[in-house]
């Protein structure tokens, strides 16, 4: 597949930031880079982040997860705008996104276990545990013909309340986070199970005779 041309402004006018964005898009498509390569720098960052709050960092903590959250936004957006996806790395995507959010909950576990908060600990497993099933309940769905991307709790607001707990861990407000976190997720979880119910069991359209 060729490559497409690199857009340049036209001569004597003055580049705009659109048109220094669509050079840097274009290039981007025509070089190496590919999803895959996104998608595991983002689950490197994130284990990083792992690291950095098991030793209690959390600030940086929080930025290197936030910046490896972006990259697995990325990632989905590169593959179909430079067309390099593939069925294995939308796969590759997928599973990496539950281990990264799972390793960085574990770093925080490990912390509230260390200061023998018993009941953040426990927010925690709760937390884990719905976000996979966040993830699982639409799976399922949509292997049984359900579209289901409905709930309060997607992986971007999931994101947006851990990076904000471990952000401002300093001013006491990790826990909060973990609490919320681990609320929205169960309550996303419901709120799939009742969408697909109502979508399965809904009554078929009669189909007229013309």
């Amino acid at each position: 597949m060729s490559s497409p041309p690199v857009e340049r402004p036209p001569r004597g006018s003055r580049p705009t930031a659109r048109d220094y964005q669509a050079q840097m898009r274009d290039r981007l498509i025509t070089s190496r880079l590919t999803p895959n390569a996104i998608s595991l720098t983002g689950f490197a960052l994130c284990v990083v982040a792992a690291v950095l709050v098991w030793e209690e960092y959390f600030f940086l903590g929080g930025i290197a997860f936030i910046v490896g959250s972006v990259c697995d936004t990325l990632d989905g957006r590169y593959s179909r705008m430079s067309g390099k996806g593939t069925a294995f790395g939308a796969f590759l995507d997928s599973t990496l996104d539950r281990i990264e959010e799972g390793v960085v909950l574990a770093a925080v576990a490990y912390h509230f276990s260390s200061e023998g908060d018993d009941v953040a600990v426990a927010a925690v497993v709760v937390a884990v545990l719905a976000s996979l099933m966040v993830s699982y309940t639409r799976a399922r769905a949509e292997a049984l013909g359900v579209e289901c991307k409905v709930g309060i709790a997607d992986r971007a607001v999931r994101v947006v309340i851990l990076s904000a707990g471990l952000v401002f861990a300093g001013l006491d407000l990790l826990a909060p986070a973990v609490y919320v976190l681990a609320g929205l997720s169960t309550i996303t979880v419901f709120q799939r199970i009742w969408h697909v119910r109502k979508e399965l069991t809904r009554p078929a359209e009669p189909v007229s005779d013309l």
